[in-house]
């Protein structure tokens, strides 16, 4: 025992010191003195625990304190903070304590990470927990950073968890902690927490994807490389000094391009990309100098037509910004090329803390606060964790109003997302849309670049599929309580008979209480009276003007000019009601023809009856029932 103690001694010493020697050039003297003592008190603090792994339980302290400081380059407070993160849970110690010690923004920053004991939770301790870690960014966007650098450090020691803890906290990852890296603009720390979740959840498929592209990227090693050498060349002949990396994309991200396309690992894009990369040209922009090189490379390389993605001057949500193209390569494959500044690489990197001025970071907290505040007033109508992770996008896309306005929407988002998004009420009564000026349902998904128009109407009322063609937030909790506000149906109409209120019915309640009504001259209410006569109950099925019901009728008429127009314009001009499908045949000078459109009541269906009935050649309209 005392061997393994005085080796993990050696471990913890070797450890710290590895630590202060990065942060040397980082921190001040005073601020290295002040880590220091974090070190020292946490040291003492967890003397006697130790992680799953046997290991002594400094080391993850340490850990997620070099992640603070040099994979994120953060201030000095974060950093102590790490050091004491787990010593208010895991410890006598208390946030007093904390505060007395390190002062009150460290002890805030402790407190904001610092699972809360209860008796009871709200939702489940896992959401109480994203809760209260969330709620800190009202005030702080470094304990949001603090978190995700103790997410990073659990998850690359996970192997020491039993499986079914391994899949609780991959899932969270994966759900929760990699999208809300990505959101902050952590490209590299979220990459990394959804492979390491896709690693733990689904062990064999990581695996088999991980060799898969190790194998693809020795066979084409030699050709790629030769294809960067000669961007290379080519560009230093123009005078522009630049780097390239080949960029290979993890396997969890590839496993997703697999689901998305339907197509196996030979068969799907962009596996990896070339990337290009600048320093400062004297008198020139990044966009100047992106533009420069994507003409000089498609002078050389045909260019795949729409393949150019400007996400200079249309950056990504999460602040991402490069010049896309795609290039034909010598063994004429499409070549993936990113042409980025390296503030532009360095952005991707640090996200929202690359650019370190306070407007900045009051910007990301601001940002993350209205959401907050609009999923807290609105917590009983939609769960937290689903408004919240809805404001997580993974992926996101850049669509415009006629007027040039962007709109940040997440992939697959809707035009019904996109009204939403300008205002309730155009959501409310979102009637179509026109895509680049093209008529297109509101269920239309949007792609990057497009320019959307809603047209309105005041008698369009939100309905209950619209909610499967939704994604954001914002649409979701808007819908869902304009749906709760209307009026429900608490009857089920059977499909055949389609009864219609003001007509003769019969319910008949199943072991779920439920009750469906037929006609009384239904065949199914027939056979179902003789079978299950205890099932029928009285029904009351009066007309009310919220509810509109689809009806149908045939029309056998004598053709002749001006028919059709006679037929429409009785239902939608007289009668003011609208049609959903109408389908006409003539055969020898006989017309047959069927329309559908939504009645509130069988007094109304049985008064477009009559009234076409007396149009002149219209020999017989009835109703039509369609059986299923």
């Amino acid at each position: 025992m005392e061997g393994i103690d005085a080796h993990y001694e050696e471990l913890i010493e070797d450890r710290v010191t590895e630590f202060f020697y990065m942060v040397r050039d980082i921190l001040t003297p005073e601020e290295i003195e002040r880590v220091r003592e974090a070190f020292l008190f946490a040291r003492a603090a967890h003397k006697n625990q130790k992680r799953k792994t046997g290991e002594p339980y400094i080391l993850h302290p340490i850990a997620v304190a070099r992640i603070l400081a040099v994979e994120l380059e953060i201030g000095v407070n974060p950093i102590i903070a790490a050091f004491l993160h787990d010593v208010v849970e895991d410890t006598d110690y208390t946030i007093e304590d904390i505060s007395e010690n390190f002062g009150s923004d460290v002890a805030f920053l402790v407190g904001a990470v610092t699972k809360q004991k209860k008796e009871t939770y709200e939702t489940s301790k896992q959401v109480d927990n994203f809760k209260q870690m969330l709620d800190s960014v009202h005030y702080d966007i470094r304990a949001l950073l603090l978190k995700l650098a103790d997410r990073l450090h659990n998850m690359r020691t996970l192997s020491s968890m039993r499986p079914d803890k391994q899949m609780k906290i991959a899932g969270e990852t994966d759900y929760f902690y990699a999208p809300l890296a990505n959101r902050l603009g952590l490209h590299k720390i979220k990459t990394e927490l959804e492979n390491l979740s896709f690693r733990f959840r689904c062990p064999r498929e990581f695996a088999t994807l991980a060799e898969a592209l190790r194998k693809e990227r020795a066979e084409r090693e030699k050709y790629i490389n030769g294809f960067m050498q000669n961007i290379t060349r080519v560009l230093a002949a123009h005078g522009l000094d630049v780097r390239t990396q080949l960029r290979y994309r993890a396997p969890y991200k590839v496993w997703r391009k697999m689901h998305t396309s339907g197509c196996d690992f030979h068969h799907i894009d962009d596996k990896y990309y070339v990337r290009i990369i600048y320093g400062e040209v004297p008198g020139m922009s990044e966009k100047d100098v992106s533009l420069k090189i994507y003409s000089i490379l498609t002078d050389v390389y045909k260019e795949r037509p729409h393949s150019v993605n400007n996400y200079i001057d249309s950056p990504k949500e999460n602040g991402y910004q490069s010049f896309h193209v795609k290039l034909l390569g010598d063994k004429g494959v499409w070549e993936e090329v990113h042409i980025s500044s390296e503030r532009m690489v360095k952005k991707s990197q640090f996200g929202c803390i690359a650019e370190r001025s306070e407007g900045n970071i009051v910007n990301w907290i601001e940002k993350f606060k209205s959401v907050l505040q609009d999923v807290a007033c609105h917590g009983k109508e939609v769960e937290y964790m689903e408004g919240v992770t809805m404001s997580f996008y993974n992926d996101d896309i850049m669509v415009y109003t006629p007027q040039g306005m962007y709109v940040i929407l997440p992939k697959n988002a809707t035009a019904l997302d996109f009204a939403f998004e300008i205002h309730s009420n155009i959501g409310k009564h979102a009637q179509y849309a026109k895509v680049n000026g093209r008529l297109c349902s509101v269920k239309t998904v949007l792609r990057r670049g497009d320019c959307v128009e809603i047209g309105t109407n005041e008698n369009i009322e939100p309905r209950p599929d619209w909610l499967d063609h939704v994604v954001t937030y914002k649409a979701k909790r808007n819908l869902r309580t304009m749906l709760n506000r209307q009026k429900k149906i608490s009857y089920i109409r059977c499909p055949n008979c389609r009864p219609l209120p003001g007509d003769e019915v019969i319910g008949f309640k199943d072991r779920f209480d439920k009750i469906t009504l037929h006609r009384r001259d239904c065949r199914s209410a027939i056979r179902q009276a003789s079978q299950d006569g205890d099932a029928i109950v009285a029904v009351n099925f009066e007309e009310d003007g919220h509810f509109l019901y689809p009806a149908c009728i045939s029309i056998y008429a004598i053709d002749r000019y001006h028919l059709l127009i006679d037929l429409v314009d009785c239902i939608t001009n007289m009668l003011k009601l609208s049609i959903n499908s109408l389908c006409t045949t003539t055969e020898d000078e006989i017309v047959n023809c069927t329309i559908e459109f939504n009645v509130h009541s069988s007094r109304e269906l049985h008064e477009v009856i009559e009234h076409i009935a007396a149009i002149p050649g219209v020999d017989e309209v009835k109703q039509k029932f369609l059986e299923r």
